[in-house]
């Protein structure tokens, strides 16, 4: 369990379409094997430490005939950005993918100190 030591928490969220291949014919569309695309999310001010972010499938497209197979995670959480990270594998077509995204962690009071 992660416990926050501020009174001052901050909460960002977002939605962002991640791809969509189906309009140029890219590679989570017209592609076969493992494919996997990371897309860079800035948060709208920086928080204390690297906050607790979860992100979710919003809208997702794909092509019928083969099998639904996708993972979606995050990595490289810093206090400013993080990523957003989808995969694929085998025949499986997708058109596009949107996510939605919540981060939760501490933020900066304006009496708090940097001594560099």
């Amino acid at each position: 369990m992660r416990k926050l030591r501020n009174n001052l928490i901050g909460i960002d969220q977002g939605s962002k379409v991640l791809f969509s291949d189906f309009e140029t014919d890219g590679v989570m569309w017209t592609g076969s094997g493992e494919r996997s695309i990371a897309v860079n999310i800035r948060f709208s001010e920086a928080f204390l430490d690297p906050p607790t972010v979860m992100v979710g499938l919003a809208m997702w497209d794909l092509g019928q005939g083969t099998n639904a197979r996708g993972d979606l995670s995050t990595r490289r959480i810093t206090p400013t950005d993080f990523e957003i990270v989808f995969k694929t594998w085998e025949d499986t077509r997708v058109a596009r993918i949107r996510a939605d995204w919540i981060a939760i962690g501490e933020t900066r009071h304006r009496d708090d100190w940097d001594l560099g």
